[in-house]
């Protein structure tokens, strides 16, 4: 069904291949768990086999066939969202493929109700968490029964009971149907999986085979290498001392048909919002972080309330925020002018790129990144001006255990620093070997 030969893709403007010296056969019917360190070329290949890579926009070399039709979920389901209502999103590859209204909608409200969607069609698309986003893309790459699903990280934004719900979905997929399925939190998905193809960020296939080749002498090794292996235990990160003085603050916080407890967090202290898509963690986040202006209620700071209100240059240097889709942050056309603008010294400009391993991306285009790369830029664009507090959407999304490990390393110093860290997450990693206290928001009641 998919039969790649040789095959190689570098993107325009870059000297390096993203992937490269691939040899891979996957038969129809395969469910193959595509695995590797950041930077091998996961999200790269899958486009690929989708037919997304314009001959304009890099160089390719080997062959690629592919026999049947594609359906993709990408990394970033925000990226793939065309319409302006849940259901017309849903609606509009059947359309172009010409069904016939009578039928078309009861697929789509079938569809959006397997992968757990919460709303009807109506539903605004601008109005979704980013875990709302990606149950409505995988619908939307489900609804027409693709022979072959492509699947980037389908589960990384998602609360248990979304993963659950991708899970489900990938079992009722007819016995037909060839999945090829790039994840990091691999233990959920691995007993439905056929075979794990493990890509050498130098070159090529560096495993193929059974599920099973995960564990024994092979799994120890990859996992060195940054690959996920189930069983590989994390360090954790106590703090090494009691949480200093406020940093940031809460009181009756709300903005539309959203409210928050109240909250503070210390310098020294690492705190995890968790809760289920939809929430508000993010908005929660962005209130805190000054970018975004409370419908109602006070955030307070140890510099001062109401940061929405402070200079763009002020807030900068006292709260770093990260956001949950990098590529809202980048401004500039290489690594090094993100990190360089603002005036930040060449010498911490350099220190960021080496700690988190983006040093030999220093002239590459943030929009070519893989999407662990350009995760870890954003973290260090947040971190160039040194601010006090340090507000994270997702953080490890898109990182390989190696690559994990440091950038939660990075940030637990900063809070054993005494910097204060707000960690927005559906890592339970995260939470378990960095946060110090967890904050659980409950579900939404309102639609």
């Amino acid at each position: 069904m998919i039969q790649l030969s040789g095959f190689g893709w570098r993107h325009a403007g870059r000297r390096a291949w993203a992937v490269r010296g691939v040899d891979l056969r996957i038969e129809a019917g395969e469910r193959v768990l595509l695995l590797g360190p950041s930077g091998a070329g996961k999200s790269t290949l899958l486009q690929a086999i989708a037919g997304l890579l314009p001959s304009d926009s890099g160089e390719s070399e080997g062959t690629l066939k592919l026999d049947g039709r594609a359906g993709i979920v990408f990394q970033d389901p925000q990226s793939q969202l065309v319409m302006s209502r849940a259901g017309d999103e849903v609606a509009f590859g059947l359309e172009n493929l010409g069904w016939p209204p009578a039928s078309l909608w009861q697929r789509v409200d079938e569809t959006l109700a397997a992968v757990g969607f919460p709303y009807d069609r109506s539903r605004s698309t601008s109005e979704l968490s980013g875990g709302e986003q990606q149950r409505l893309v995988l619908a939307g790459a489900l609804v027409s029964r693709p022979d072959v699903l492509l699947l980037d990280e389908p589960t990384a934004n998602l609360d248990p009971v979304g993963t659950q719900q991708v899970i489900s979905s990938l079992t009722a997929l007819p016995s037909g149907a060839t999945v090829v399925l790039v994840e990091h939190r691999i233990e959920p998905v691995l007993p439905l999986m056929t075979r794990v193809v493990v890509l050498d960020p130098s070159g090529g296939v560096r495993a193929d085979g059974p599920p099973s080749l995960l564990s024994g002498p092979l799994g120890a090794e990859l996992a060195s290498g940054g690959v996920w292996v189930p069983g590989e235990p994390l360090p954790r990160h106590a703090a090494i001392h009691s949480p200093g003085s406020v940093a940031v603050s809460c009181s009756g916080l709300g903005v539309r048909d959203l409210s928050y407890p109240d909250l503070a967090v210390c310098h020294g202290e690492a705190v995890a919002i968790t809760g289920p898509n939809g929430s508000g963690k993010s908005t929660l986040a962005l209130m805190l972080g000054g970018l975004l202006k409370p419908g109602s209620g006070l955030v307070s700071t140890a510099w001062g309330d109401r940061p929405h209100r402070w200079r763009p240059s002020v807030l900068a240097s006292r709260i770093g925020s990260v956001f949950q889709n990098p590529e809202h942050q980048f401004v500039t056309s290489s690594v090094q002018h993100e990190l360089s603008l603002g005036g930040t010294p060449p010498p911490r400009v350099d220190e960021l790129l080496s700690r988190l391993r983006l040093d030999h991306l220093a002239r590459a285009n943030p929009f070519t990144l893989s999407g662990g790369e350009a995760r870890r830029l954003s973290v260090a664009t947040a971190l160039a001006a040194k601010p006090s507090l340090l507000l994270l959407d997702e953080p490890t999304f898109g990182q390989d255990r190696r690559t994990w490990i440091e950038l939660v390393s990075l940030l637990a110093s900063l809070r054993d620093d005494g910097h204060a860290l707000v960690t927005v997450t559906h890592d339970p990693a995260v939470v378990h070997t960095l946060a110090d206290r967890e904050i659980t928001l409950p579900p939404r009641t309102s639609a």
